[in-house]
């Protein structure tokens, strides 16, 4: 029984080792340079190991997709421990900035993912790409509705258009200090933002 449990709890830690190295890969090299070996060297297990969880690229990219999901319900789960939504927010694009250097060279890890996955003939895995990005426009605009802000979901489309584009630039000139620059502006605009009925 134990040898069963122990069993069970390695080929886990292995399928969950894979998920994050396809997460990462996919990230760095995009899907079409990524083959199953690159996975699996960054995930330290035999490539033979890897057709054990995975039959098909396909299925390595939505495990590299719902790693991504998880990465952000872990994030805005810390989020919501802030009491105040415009902290939450301001959080939010801290977290960003803080990964300038990592997008300076790769870009948004489910941005660049979304739109290399449009590009492809089969149409299915886009779409699973922009539910995650679905998913964190849904959650900023609960951000601003708790605000009190007019039109909370073209804020947050806001939002999420400026870091999309701001991971962009910086990825097509190699220069995290965009990240930065605007972040700051983010921050700067947020402040700005007040409820209609606010009074300073």
């Amino acid at each position: 029984m134990t040898n069963s449990v122990n069993r069970r709890a390695q080929a886990s830690q292995k399928r969950q080792r894979l998920t994050a190295a396809a997460a990462r890969v996919l990230h760095q090299q995009g899907v079409e340079r990524t083959t199953l070996g690159d996975i699996a060297r960054e995930a330290d297990v035999p490539v033979g190991n890897v057709y054990y969880y995975f039959k098909t690229k396909d299925e390595l990219i939505q495990a590299a997709l719902s790693e991504h999901s998880a990465h952000l319900d872990e994030l805005t789960g810390r989020l919501e421990q802030l009491a105040d939504p415009r902290d939450r927010l301001k959080a939010l694009i801290e977290a960003w900035v803080d990964q300038r250097d990592v997008a300076a060279r790769y870009g948004c890890p489910t941005g660049t993912l979304a739109v290399e996955l449009d590009k492809r003939a089969d149409g299915t895995l886009d779409t699973e790409a922009g539910a995650v990005i679905r998913r964190l426009l849904d959650w900023s605009g609960r951000q601003f509705r708790e605000l009190g802000l007019s039109d909370p979901d073209d804020l947050a489309l806001t939002l999420i258009s400026a870091y999309q584009g701001m991971s962009l630039l910086a990825n097509a000139l190699r220069d995290p200090d965009i990240m930065t620059r605007e972040g700051s502006r983010l921050l700067r605009w947020l402040d700005s933002l007040r409820a209609p009925d606010a009074h300073l």
